[in-house]
């Protein structure tokens, strides 16, 4: 009987990273990733899609490999979850795929191929998660198609309230977000659009005072609270907008929407974003793989913080691992 103890972890992520995007991002919690990972008996590694390949020859025992290295169901999880930024397109359909298949020869996904798409595009998460105590941002979902001119989309947001945020509906970081202040922004942001294939979501602009709580959920519990607050003239809270961020603790209000998300995602890990407008609470998404960073690199308080929600994170996959039976081959 094979040790069914997890040793690896495999973020399958697309190399089309720059140079200087990539030690961003190495800085930011790759490296914490892979730093705390061996400090609880893990390897970590992150691979491209197209480095995963398959012999299903005989369907009832298919082999996987990782660089032509053969990995096992019972000792290794992938960490699958879409990334669709416009220079991560080309790899967006093998992603998806890929996770299906890892799924099905056995793998444990923390991240399932069934919340995939779900959780890629704004408006399916949010009409997932209608019934949430915290009611989701209303959304209106385009797609702007070579009929553009035809003018199609106005029934669709006749009832739109303006200004409204028009952004991708399946990108992430806050990119390529703007204000539309009526309908002819609105076209003119949908013929950019159209240039990439890019479906958008418009949502209702919630004022200057709008900040965003992220909530790191870690086997269905709440485990910490990071609030991110605009920056000055910003118009939303990132933090290449000068954004604040500090972790905080959980809103009360929050606690019947996490306690929700809990029974709704039985996954061992999460993101769920809310915003507040000044006066009330909106759902705003889920980021089943959303990337746990450290808002002060100086304060080793805040460090630590960082460090134990990815300890926690990694820990629970473990756990979840060691009661997942479909690699038990």
């Amino acid at each position: 009987m094979p040790d069914t103890t997890l040793q690896r972890m495999i973020w399958v992520f697309p190399d089309r990273e720059s140079t200087r995007t990539n030690a961003k991002w190495n800085a930011a919690f790759w490296r914490t990733y892979e730093e705390v990972a061996k400090e609880v008996g893990l390897t970590w590694e992150r691979t491209a899609p197209e480095a995963v390949t398959v012999d299903a020859l005989d369907p009832s025992a298919p082999m996987v490999y990782v660089d032509g290295e053969r990995v096992d169901p019972w000792d290794t999880l992938f960490v699958t979850s879409p990334y669709t930024l416009p220079y991560q397109m080309a790899d967006a359909f093998n992603q998806f795929t890929l996770y299906a298949v890892l799924e099905h020869a056995g793998f444990y996904l923390p991240h399932p191929a069934r919340y995939a798409a779900v959780f890629n595009d704004k408006l399916a998460t949010l009409l997932f998660l209608a019934d949430c105590p915290i009611s989701p941002v209303p959304t209106v979902r385009i797609t702007p198609g070579r009929d553009l001119l035809f003018d199609e989309f106005l029934p669709t947001v006749r009832r739109l309230p303006y200004p409204a945020f028009v952004k991708p509906a399946g990108w992430m970081a806050s990119r390529g977000i703007n204000l539309a202040r009526d309908t002819h922004d609105v076209r003119g942001l949908l013929s950019l659009a159209q240039g990439g294939d890019t479906t958008l979501a418009l949502q209702p602009y919630l004022g200057v005072r709008t900040v965003d709580y992220r909530v790191y959920m870690v086997d269905g519990e709440p485990h910490t609270t990071m609030v991110r607050i605009p920056g000055d003239g910003a118009i939303y809270p990132q933090v290449s907008t000068g954004a604040k961020i500090h972790f905080t603790d959980l809103p009360a209000e929050l606690v019947p929407a996490t306690e929700y998300l809990a029974a709704k995602l039985p996954v061992p890990y999460y993101c769920a974003d809310f915003l507040h407008d000044g006066e009330r609470f909106w759902l705003s998404e889920i980021e089943p793989d959303g990337m746990i960073v450290c808002p002060d690199p100086t304060s080793a308080q805040v460090v630590q913080t960082q460090r134990a929600i990815v300890k926690d994170r990694f820990l629970a996959y473990a756990r979840a691992h060691a009661e997942f039976d479909g690699g038990a081959r």
